[in-house]
């Protein structure tokens, strides 16, 4: 048995697109409580994306060069704690 298609108002559409930018919440939550399929709603944010795309701001040097010192931090601390957890499982086994 089909199911008749839904037919949505325009200012349904926008109320529903500017829950999902304006919180951030994922689609499919936003989908789900407006009881909207969620490749639907994914259709509408997609044509507001790209109607109104957002510029990239471009970082400066002193930005750009925290920018790197973090991701440098990020990943020797990742290393750390990859080689803690394998202290620790080699710990516990010789218990």
């Amino acid at each position: 048995m089909a199911r008749e298609r839904g037919r949505f108002t325009p200012e349904f559409k926008d109320e529903a697109v500017r829950l999902v930018i304006e919180s951030g919440r994922p689609i499919a939550q936003v989908a789900k409580e407006l009881h909207v399929h969620e490749g639907t709603l994914g259709n509408w944010v997609g044509k507001y994306r790209d109607a109104h795309p957002v510029a990239e701001t471009t970082l400066n040097l002193s930005e750009r060069a925290r920018l790197l010192e973090l991701e440098r931090e990020n990943r020797q601390l990742r290393l750390d704690r990859e080689f803690l957890g394998k202290a620790a499982a080699f710990f516990a086994r010789e218990r």
